[in-house]
């Protein structure tokens, strides 16, 4: 079996992989990062996105071992010290989501949408998420999540809002958004 050493949510993880385990088994399966859903296993929904060096793919259409000596960051890797990042909080105060099945997927689509146009019309959003399936919100929320989040600065991947959100404000996002987050 091959040994993959990869970087997760900032954390370097090495692993012994069967050659044919795709990226989001290993990272839900093997590293417990099950804030990324398997929706099609077919990379048509877009619901298991994350960031590959920077970049948004379909984490079933990669093998995990081309992610060897790479950095990944799933949605639980965008909040930092219970504070969501912004485009998170866009998706939060814009009620983009309903199931919320979709929503780690499209907001890491959302912030490499923004890191290749930082001003995006409605009409280059609804392009840019083409990939990314919602079978609930008939997608006006979440536009309207992806513009507000386009007007904050670290919306592109730059870290996290520098706006104090409460733990109680963060946790009833914590399933949809694949945030861990304790409440006192």
């Amino acid at each position: 079996m091959p040994r993959i050493a990869v970087t997760v949510d900032g954390i370097r993880y090495e692993e012994d992989v069967e050659p044919r385990l795709l990226l989001v088994h290993l990272l839900r399966d093997r590293l417990g990062k099950t804030g990324t859903p398997v929706g099609c296993d077919t990379s048509n929904c877009g619901a298991c996105t994350v960031m590959l060096d920077g970049k948004s793919v379909k984490s079933c259409s990669v093998l995990a071992v081309q992610a060897d000596g790479s950095d990944v960051v799933t949605i639980e890797g965008l909040a930092t010290a219970g504070t969501m990042h912004p485009m998170q909080r866009a998706f939060h105060e814009e009620h983009a989501l309903q199931c919320g099945y979709c929503t780690p997927g499209m907001v890491m689509a959302a912030i490499d949408l923004l890191r290749e146009d930082p001003d995006p019309s409605e009409e280059t959003i609804r392009q840019g998420l083409e990939g990314n399936l919602c079978r609930c919100t008939g997608y006006c929320t979440i536009v309207r999540a992806v513009r507000r989040g386009a007007s904050r600065e670290g919306a592109r991947g730059e870290g996290a809002t520098k706006e104090p959100t409460s733990p109680e404000a963060v946790a009833p996002m914590s399933q949809s958004m694949g945030q861990a987050v304790t409440t006192p």
